[in-house]
């Protein structure tokens, strides 16, 4: 077995003040900037009171602490695949256990993917209108659409660049959100029996619709799936030491907004709290502070997407799309389909929703969907992989069972008000992914496999034979056999048949994507001595697949190992030690009109090679635009027409 030099190093999976920093400015935003909407969305409309104000606090508390805290922060970040992170990368970890699971971790990838598009408006649309203090009729709907897509044209950089700049903004935010909560707090010091979780169980219970106002509570969590698709951004003692410092900021400027309402009792909420607690001279320095942290708010979905479908990729469930690693730390990557994609359906919703009450109707219901959906797999990855105790993991579904399904429903709530928005999205999602999983395992039940040894003499005998004119001195074939005994019949058949291809050395390539992320690994297999050989990638989930790169290195180290001879095996090339030529074959499938398909198969078949059409080419997917490639289409029977009769007639 080899290694190909990985170049590229761990980031900031150690403790470091620089990892500290930069988790500021990614991790966080959107978690960070819940104080800008969450007491506003608890009180709505209501009749201000010490029951609503202290039990809103209470279940705030709690759900940072219980949900955020103690399942995110302490336990989830430890199901981590060498340093990553997310619903993905946590399915990786099991799907040879029970595949099945990939249900569970689609649906939960969708509804992230798509609350991520109302994340940036809602974050941003929320500090700009701290500006209608000074004049109300402002109509901030295009100030938020400029600032929005100026973040993700900034996101071609780098996350690395992204949180350097972002980490001491992000810093002064939360100082800034200490400092006020606790000037409020030092006048009211009563609010802090919030903590007290009988508060939370009053609200719930006996405050008229008070169950409901978790919908609203849950506003303050939303950004923990983020934290854990982003792990491997910043790695898992730098989120965990910084969080400490997050935490405590917020709680302050919470319980800061519960101390200056409790003020305003008995009347209705006419301004945000956030702003409220805020001295009169300092709310212009305010309003620039919050506007700058809602835009990096955005930095935590927005990163974290790009982790989500890249893992997506990887794993046969979304369609092939560029991927660019501005830097060269691990984990750091950009996707600019997905960054149009989600700046677009971002205008949108700031175009269809206007302001932010509006988009905190909208807001949430998706993101419970994710996170039940998160403690499925993660139960299952502590029971089975990790084989924790039956019991101790009973215990952790059954609480963690009834506090999400409890916020789910609370969140139904909001269907009608704009969470539908979020479904369909989430839903279209969704469908692409089954889409692609299912039409990848149609194409993996029906490739028909040969034995290669079979093949053997044959392939010799071609690549002596000089009465057919040599199509290349290397020919290179990327086969999905799993076994090295096996190839595609397709492939005899195009070597053979479809145009007799000879060749000196015939070259098969096999992917093998395994659930480590940056596995980067081959294993080379001599079939026929300097006429057949076969090479074995092992690549992580992670790994981009520049199969160019990687077959140049793997011949490189096998001519320095004198294992090939790399000349052309052409006379008067070869005496002046002239390289040979080398040229990929792709095989592209196409669906055979020789089908008869039922009205499921031909639908499933129709969409996949509709997004097939949209995505990148096979050879850009595996990095070989740069080579020289014959491109063959060839037929996809998937349901052969029935036996017919055709009569003959003289």
């Amino acid at each position: 077995m080899s290694n190909i030099t990985d170049s590229k190093n761990h980031g900031h999976a150690k403790l470091t003040a620089a990892g500290l920093l930069i988790s500021l400015g990614i991790i966080y935003g959107d978690i960070g900037t819940s104080p800008l909407y969450v007491m506003k969305a608890i009180v709505g409309k209501e009749s201000i009171s010490e029951a609503l104000i202290l039990g809103g606090l209470s279940c705030v508390f709690w759900t940072l602490t219980l949900q955020t805290t103690i399942k995110y922060v302490v336990i989830t970040l430890r199901a981590d695949n060498k340093g990553e992170g997310g619903i993905f990368s946590l399915f990786a970890l099991i799907r040879r256990r029970n595949p099945n699971l990939v249900w569970p971790a689609m649906i939960g990838g969708a509804a992230l993917l798509a609350d991520g598009i109302i994340t940036p408006p809602i974050s941003v649309s929320s500090a700009i209108e701290g500006l209608k203090i000074y004049d109300e009729k402002l109509n901030t709907i295009p100030i938020v659409i400029v600032i929005i897509m100026g973040l993700f044209l900034v996101q071609r950089f780098g996350t690395n660049i992204v949180g350097k700049l972002f980490g001491p903004i992000m810093f002064i935010w939360f100082f800034m959100l200490a400092a006020l909560g606790l000037n409020e707090l030092v006048d009211n010091t009563n609010v802090l029996q919030a903590i007290n979780p009988a508060w939370a169980y009053h609200l719930l219970t006996e405050y008229p619709h008070g169950f409901w106002l978790l919908g609203a509570v849950f506003l303050c969590t939303t950004g923990a799936e983020a934290l854990y698709s982003d792990l491997g951004h910043c790695g898992r003692p730098n989120i965990r030491i910084s969080w400490i410092f997050v935490k405590i900021a917020l709680l302050l400027n919470y319980f800061g907004q519960g101390a200056w309402l409790l003020k305003q009792s008995g009347y209705r909420l006419s301004v945000n709290p956030f702003f409220g607690i805020m001295p009169e001279k300092f709310v212009p320095y305010g309003i620039v502070i919050a506007t700058m942290a809602a835009i990096i708010a955005s930095q935590a979905l927005i990163s974290g997407s790009y982790t989500l479908i890249s893992e997506a990729l990887r794993l046969n469930l979304w369609p092939k799309v560029r991927i660019k690693y501005p830097t060269i730390k691990k984990g750091q990557l950009f996707i600019p389909s997905t960054n149009i994609m989600m700046m677009l359906g971002c205008i949108f919703v700031v175009l269809v929703f206007k302001d932010s009450a509006n988009m905190e109707a909208a807001y949430g219901l998706a993101i419970s969907i994710t996170m039940m959906m998160t403690s499925l797999l993660l139960c299952y990855y502590l029971l089975i992989i990790k084989r924790i105790s039956f019991v101790w993991v009973g215990i952790f579904f059954a609480i963690y069972f009834v506090i999400e399904t409890s916020f789910l429903i609370a969140n139904l709530e909001k269907f009608f008000n704009g969470g539908y928005f979020t479904l369909i999205v989430g839903g279209i999602l969704m469908f692409i992914m089954a889409i692609w999983y299912t039409s990848h395992r149609i194409k993996r039940r029906l490739t028909e496999y040969v034995n290669i040894d079979d093949y053997l003499p044959l392939l010799k005998e071609l690549s002596e034979d000089s009465s057919i004119q040599k199509y290349s001195t290397h020919l290179v074939y990327l086969t999905g056999a799993d076994s090295p005994n096996k190839i595609e019949s397709k492939i005899m058949y195009s070597i053979f048949q479809k145009q007799p291809k000879r060749a000196d050395i015939y070259w098969f390539l096999h992917i093998d994507v395994v659930d480590e992320p940056y596995t980067l690994e081959y294993k080379v297999r001599t079939m026929l001595q300097d006429d057949v050989i076969r090479v074995d990638f092992k690549l992580g989930f992670r790994v981009e697949h520049r199969i160019n790169l990687f077959f140049r290195k793997v011949v490189e180290d096998m001519v320095n190992n004198k294992e090939v001879d790399f000349t052309s095996r052409y006379i008067s090339l070869n005496k002046r030690n002239v390289i040979g030529d080398f040229r990929f074959v792709v095989l592209e499938k196409h669906l055979s009109n020789d089908n008869d398909l039922n009205v499921i198969e031909q639908f499933t078949m129709d969409w996949y090679f509709l997004l097939k059409h949209i995505s990148i080419s096979e050879s850009s997917a595996f990095g070989l635009d740069t080579s020289s490639i014959t491109v063959e289409k060839v037929p996809m029977v998937i349901s052969p027409m029935e036996a017919f009769q055709l009569k003959r007639v003289y």
